[in-house]
């Protein structure tokens, strides 16, 4: 053997020493930070680190080899939960949202881990069933649901639920989605983050009474929501600081208590009526930042007092975005993705927040088109306390760019003290 080689064989056997020689919770934690595949895989670098991957506090099995059956998926699994030492099980997680599993597994890993004190699950399974001691865990603080199928019917919620440490928790239903959610809701008494996908069946008549006095965030996406079906979605959450609603507008929003809500954000891809979304916008008229995705609709906007950050998502006309300016009256920040080509028409009155408060515009895509220069040339010649404008130019080729870069620069500014930014 060469000098050269002796050498670094004395530096790998002394980094082995150095590692061999931490506390066992030291090494358990740091291989629980580790998809689980890899953690196992440490067994086999000496006698020392053969059963170290036992005492993990995470169960995470992302990348698992794709072309696994399930038969051979459902024995690693099997095996790894069988070996855990852990007296606390930190994370659960089954990314298998694209791999077959027998349903009888995954109740039982669950099962287990449950045995495990587990403290958060997040499972993405194409079919399974649910253990009746999931919703009896006493320490479960996280669980996250979501069926890769969209037309299974995956899971029923018995009934009493008592998972008293539950404060996050992520679902999808869409098998009779009233008694499922609110049987399950009403077993957590300290909630404060729910994610919540439903599918609207036309049999279903119930309101949706979201009832949460801990409540802090709610994302509600609504899906397959028919013609004939008006359900009211009742919002009862006076410590709610974050809302989002998208999917379907479909459903009456009745707005009781949002008195500490901050935040708004909407993604619909369709409604029913004009009448819906104007409800819905006055129901959320009392928030300080707000985002909403592109939708078309004619009834006059309400008034945003509060408003400080306005964030217009997708395609937008520039008159429809004045619209907003003109009912924000106190915005100071304006973050619009994209202007689409439209006919230019120039505002009879300045909104108000241009005046006095309006100082950041980002645009995330800029092209370069006639209505974008001229909404562009609008604000920086009315804007007065505009600080900074950051522009995204997507305009090729990098002649063409530059061409539109020295253009913007030359719009005349209101502002002195007003900024362009190219990114």
């Amino acid at each position: 053997m060469s000098s050269k080689e002796v050498k670094m064989s004395s530096i790998d056997e002394d980094v082995d020493d150095r590692l061999s020689g931490l506390p066992e919770d030291t090494i358990s934690h740091i291989l629980s930070l580790m998809p689980t595949k890899f953690a196992v895989r440490t067994s086999i670098l000496c006698k020392r680190w053969r059963y170290s991957w036992m005492g993990v506090t995470n169960l995470d099995f992302d990348d698992i080899h794709p072309f696994y059956d399930k038969e051979i998926l459902s024995k690693i699994v099997d095996r790894v939960l069988e070996n855990c030492k852990s007296s606390q099980l930190g994370l659960l997680r089954l990314p298998f949202s694209s791999k077959q599993v027998k349903r009888e597994s995954v109740s039982s890993w669950i099962d287990k881990a449950v045995r495990l004190n587990v403290s958060k699950i997040d499972m993405q399974v194409l079919s399974f069933e649910l253990p009746i001691s999931l919703f009896t865990c006493k320490t479960l603080t996280k669980l996250r649901i979501n069926p890769g199928n969209p037309t299974s019917r995956v899971w029923e919620c018995p009934c009493p639920v008592n998972l008293p440490c539950l404060k996050t928790l992520d679902i999808a239903v869409r098998h009779n989605p009233f008694v499922n959610v609110f049987e399950l809701i009403c077993g957590c008494p300290i909630l404060e983050s729910l994610s919540l996908e439903v599918f609207i069946q036309l049999e279903e008549e119930e309101d949706y009474i979201f009832n949460i006095p801990t409540l802090k965030r709610l994302k509600l996406i609504v899906q397959r929501v028919y013609s004939s079906v008006t359900k009211k979605v009742v919002l009862n959450v006076p410590n709610l600081d974050y809302l989002f609603v998208g999917g379907m507008l479909g459903s009456l929003f009745v707005m009781e208590d949002l008195s500490s809500l901050v935040e708004a954000s909407t993604s619909f891809r369709c409604l029913s009526s004009d009448g819906m979304w104007l409800e819905f916008l006055k129901g959320i008229s009392g928030v300080k930042s707000l985002s909403i995705k592109k939708f078309p609709f004619n009834s006059a906007l309400p008034i945003f007092p509060h408003v400080r950050h306005l964030r217009l998502t997708s395609l937008w006309y520039s008159r429809l975005v004045l619209e907003f300016l003109e009912r924000c009256p106190e915005l100071k920040h304006l973050c619009i993705e994209e202007l689409t080509d439209e006919r230019w028409i120039k505002p009879k009155l300045i909104p108000a927040c241009l005046l006095t408060n309006l100082t950041t515009i980002e645009i995330s895509s800029c092209k370069g088109q006639r209505p974008e220069i001229k909404f562009l040339e609008y604000m920086l010649g009315n804007a007065k306390v505009l600080k900074t404008v950051t522009i995204a130019c997507e305009i090729y080729p990098i002649k063409e760019e530059n061409w539109l870069r020295a253009k913007l620069l030359k719009l005349p500014r209101v502002s002195r003290y007003c900024e362009i930014r190219f990114v």
